[in-house]
């Protein structure tokens, strides 16, 4: 359990007395989204459930439900979910909603990063300039994310320029905003973000950047401690209107930051 708990962050939410306990492993830029703080105690009042949620990245957490240190997992990463699926440590993948990744920089803008045709030229420009770029280098998401880009883009760097920092997508951002340096970041966490300094959204609308999120329970024939039918009431909780109307409605400077996408059951 103390090794666990070094990984991420144990966030109770709900009632104190809720009849029922859920553990979720949930990446980090869900939470710097500020999105848990708006879902986490609806679903307390209308399943009586109070929701545990572990905050690390998507390759931590599906090792979490590997493990069955958790009952579900809510993650970006669509490869690497399909791979947890097939492999029997989860019973199935379940859409929910989904925002897109973007190329934050100083307002500079020293590699013209903001007249790129295509991801894949905006990283091409961050190289050859030698610009400081941070990545999170944490296996998450955004980071395996951004690893394929670098693919498209020629390869991953191997430079001083390419700082990766081992951490969650919050302190990711205040890294680059401290060296003044291009970062990935997933919208919501951008907007969300408070010590945004000279940084700013300088690239977006890629198709590739397309970020979906999706929720996997953890299959109980592996660990039959591991709570299925709260996993499914939770589901049937995420995937309903009044989800719909909380994720759609959640906004920053009256920008959208998540669209939902579940698809009904049947």
């Amino acid at each position: 359990m103390f090794r666990i708990l070094t990984l991420g962050i144990w966030l109770a939410a709900g009632m104190a007395n809720a009849a029922e306990t859920l553990r979720m492993a949930v990446t980090t830029s869900f939470h710097n989204s500020g999105l848990a703080d708006i879902l986490l105690p609806e679903i307390a009042d209308d399943l009586d459930l109070d929701v545990q949620l572990l905050v690390v990245g998507t390759g931590q957490a599906l090792r979490l439900g590997e493990a069955g240190d958790v009952d579900a997992i809510l993650v970006h990463s669509q490869t690497a979910e399909e791979a947890f699926i097939d492999a029997g440590h989860g019973t199935h993948r379940r859409e929910i909603m989904y925002n897109d990744f973007v190329i934050v920089g100083p307002q500079s803008d020293p590699a013209a990063v903001s007249g790129a045709g295509d991801a894949a030229d905006a990283l091409s420009r961050i190289a050859g300039n030698a610009a400081r770029f941070v990545s999170r280098g944490d296996e998450s998401g955004t980071h395996k994310r951004e690893l394929n880009l670098w693919e498209s883009a020629g390869g991953i760097p191997e430079a001083d320029w390419y700082n990766e920092v081992g951490a969650g997508m919050g302190a990711a951002l205040n890294t680059a905003a401290g060296l003044g340096a291009y970062i990935l970041s997933d919208r919501a966490s951008w907007l969300n973000f408070g010590n945004k300094g000279d940084l700013t959204l300088l690239f977006a609308g890629d198709p590739v950047l397309f970020n979906q999120y999706a929720y996997l329970p953890v299959n109980p024939a592996r660990h039959n401690h591991v709570k299925a039918d709260l996993a499914a009431d939770l589901e049937t909780w995420l995937t309903s209107a009044r989800a719909q109307e909380l994720i759609d409605g959640y906004m920053i400077d009256g920008e959208t930051l998540f669209v939902f996408n579940a698809q009904p059951d049947g």
